[in-house]
């Protein structure tokens, strides 16, 4: 086909004729809103480098759960902020931790909403790594039970799906066989399973107070130079039980979530993470960008390369978006 017998314009002249021959529809069925959780009451704490996002006591996350569900997006993921912290993260697994209180109160108030928890150590250690420290290093298998007990911990108290986003080898088929046994097979998992050793969760380590106290998440979180380690990645996971496949970050890892999403035939998500969003709120800020203009085109670009369900800090803003339009 060449000019002039095809001209690719003809389909482009009106706004009815694009969308006739959309290849990529965006919906707020592919929404997952993050949601950062503290204790207290009346608690409303402004994230600095994420405007618009608060870290929230029950009582007000109850409120954008609410509000969430108003706008028909499917589900939220809940990151929990403890009071205290110590070696062995034991907030992440407690019968009363912040998390495992958050689930059940927006269980209880707000019915047709999936509650996602994420589960991980590196919020609750004093250290702020993902797992068990021995000599400086991050002991892997020893993180295991501990992981597990915290995907049963979520699970007990009502949680959907849990999320495991600590990048332990092994970890899905320990949390699977945990929940197995305790009666919660049908809990699915949601695995970070290609989950980047990544710049772009500055802001998103300000929010949970997830830092590391030493070194860095090189030594279990992926190279960003690799992708043919993402495939076995996710295909270790999903022999060992996980149901959904996630790529973090989503914008600069847009070709792993295509191959992924060619290579392996479970649903994909991806993690629009907040360095993502926080740029793009910067930038709209100095008045050099479409705020709104750019959040879809964002959206829409990491649907094209190919997931199923996105997990957005524009997920509000988002949904008010596809109902407009």
């Amino acid at each position: 086909m060449i000019f002039p017998d095809y001209r690719p314009r003809r389909l482009r002249q009106n706004k009815s004729f694009r969308r006739m021959i959309s290849e990529t529809r965006l919906s707020i069925d592919d929404l997952i809103l993050p949601l950062f959780v503290i204790e207290g009451k009346n608690v409303k704490n402004p994230i600095p480098s994420m405007p618009g996002h608060y870290q929230l006591s029950i009582d007000n996350l109850v409120k954008t759960v609410k509000e969430a569900s108003g706008l028909g997006i499917p589900a939220v993921i809940l990151f929990g902020i403890p009071d205290k912290k110590d070696p062995l993260g034991t907030g992440a697994y407690a019968k009363n931790g912040i998390v495992q209180k958050a689930v059940k109160a927006v269980k209880d108030r707000v019915s047709d909403i999936l509650v996602i928890t994420d589960v991980c150590l590196c919020g609750y250690t004093d250290h702020g790594h993902c797992g068990m420290i021995d000599k400086q290093l991050v002991d892997n298998d020893a993180s295991l039970d501990l992981l597990a007990r915290t995907a049963l911990s979520h699970a007990k108290a009502g949680a959907d799906m849990v999320a495991p986003s600590d990048m332990m080898d092994g970890r899905v088929a320990e949390i699977r066989q945990i929940l197995d046994e305790n009666n919660f097979s049908n809990t699915p998992i949601m695995s970070y399973a290609a989950k980047y050793c990544s710049s772009y969760y500055g802001p998103f380590r300000e929010a949970a107070g997830s830092s590391p106290q030493f070194s860095d998440r090189s030594t279990y979180q992926m190279d960003p130079a690799n992708s043919i380690e993402a495939i076995r990645e996710a295909s270790m996971d999903i022999e060992e039980g996980a149901d959904i496949i996630m790529v973090k970050p989503a914008l600069s890892y847009l070709d792993i979530i295509c191959r992924i999403r060619e290579e392996i035939d479970l649903p994909v998500a991806a993690y629009n993470v907040s360095g993502e969003f926080s740029m793009i709120k910067a930038a709209a800020e100095k008045g050099w960008i479409d705020e709104k203009k750019v959040m879809m085109e964002t959206l829409l670009s990491i649907k094209r390369a190919g997931a199923d369900m996105i997990l957005t800090y524009f997920a509000l803003d988002a949904a008010e978006e596809l109902r407009n339009k």
